[in-house]
């Protein structure tokens, strides 16, 4: 989700790898900017592919991914419904292809993501695991090459355009900010993230999500000095300037950085949820 920033968050890449395919699902909205992208890689023609985030329950979308058979694998960046809920379908369109995850309950026929660096690829292509928590708790990312040409898949750890949430309780700002300085290692390569357009440089988006939060972090300290007693009034503060719309979703980032600065939300004798440091 973007806040005040609705931007891309570096330079667009000028063009694709030659093995990567974007199918955009028709999901638009303010949580999903153009919809979810569904990437699909391939190494040659005639080579299964590998499907990243195969997106909602659309039955045209999902025929047009398999419209790109063969598909020897589906992999999930994280859980979240715009991202997975055509996972199962897919799987039977395709013949019963193995869905991988990190989370086991979206891992099908096959094994759950587990191992950093391990190569959950295959059919000439090499794909590395980025485990990258903080937007869920089983976000990863994909270090994909393939003929020379690298890309990072981001999911929604970094997006083309504007900021993403930290979905609190599940997601931790910590996690977040060590997942970022991870990503922030991998100049110079194109980042191909789960919404929005794709990025030429992952690190220089890093960097930029990096700066972001640190300044948000500032804002939160300095609502609460002035005053601000629950993470509504908060939001109300730090986020102004996000339509009210989106406030739910910007109060589940503000949650997150309270915990991460150690303001702990508790019951007020109104029913409220005033602040408190420990």
């Amino acid at each position: 989700m973007g806040g005040h920033v609705t931007e891309a968050a570096g330079a667009l890449a000028d063009e694709l790898p030659g093995w990567a395919t974007l199918l955009r699902a028709p999901n638009p909205g303010p949580m999903t900017l153009d919809g979810t992208n569904t990437w699909v890689l391939r190494a040659a023609p005639g080579e299964p592919a590998v499907v990243v985030d195969p997106g909602p329950a659309d039955d045209a979308h999902l025929a047009r991914i398999a419209g790109h058979a063969p598909v020897g694998l589906v992999l999930i960046t994280h859980g979240h419904p715009d991202h997975t809920d055509g996972a199962a379908r897919l799987a039977e369109l395709l013949g019963g292809v193995q869905v991988r995850a990190a989370d086991p309950a979206h891992t099908i026929g096959g094994e759950p993501l587990t191992t950093p660096g391990e190569n959950v690829g295959g059919f000439g292509l090499e794909i590395r695991l980025l485990p990258t928590p903080g937007h869920t708790g089983d976000s990863v990312c994909f270090l994909v090459e393939h003929d020379g040409e690298r890309a990072v898949l981001t999911g929604d750890t970094i997006l083309g355009r504007g900021t993403t949430v930290v979905a609190h309780p599940d997601g931790h700002l910590g996690d977040y900010l060590a997942s970022l300085e991870l990503l922030s290692t991998y100049r110079g390569i194109p980042a191909l993230p789960g919404h929005g357009p794709a990025l030429a440089d992952c690190g220089a988006a890093a960097d930029f999500y990096l700066a972001h939060r640190r300044a948000r972090l500032d804002q939160v300290r300095s609502a609460v000095a002035d005053g601000a007693t629950t993470a509504p009034e908060v939001v109300a503060r730090v986020y102004a300037d996000v339509d009210r719309s989106l406030w739910w979703a910007a109060e589940w980032s503000v949650r997150a950085q309270l915990e991460y600065l150690g303001v702990e939300p508790r019951e007020s004798g109104a029913g409220g949820a005033e602040l408190k440091q420990p």
